[in-house]
């Protein structure tokens, strides 16, 4: 699955043009690496997003095309 689109449906980023965004500035990092918004996500990656002066990081735990909100928390777990 897309980076973007991942972040969108696991709820990490609100919209997937703001996802998008924020890959083209460089502030998401897959494993380490500056990802691009088509970048694809696999489980086990771990992926830090960089809003403004706090960072987030999670490992990736499963990918689904579409979950509820209730449920967008299982995709991923912080670390």
């Amino acid at each position: 699955m897309r980076l973007d689109k991942y972040l969108k449906v696991s709820r990490l980023i609100k919209r997937r043009t703001v996802a998008n965004e924020a890959c083209d500035a460089g502030r998401v990092l897959i494993n380490g690496n500056v990802a691009k918004a088509g970048t694809n996500v696999k489980v086990g990656d771990h992926i830090s997003i960089q809003f403004g002066n706090k960072d987030v990081n999670v490992e990736v735990l499963a990918i689904e095309e579409t979950v509820k909100k209730d449920n967008a928390g299982e995709l991923y777990k912080y670390i």
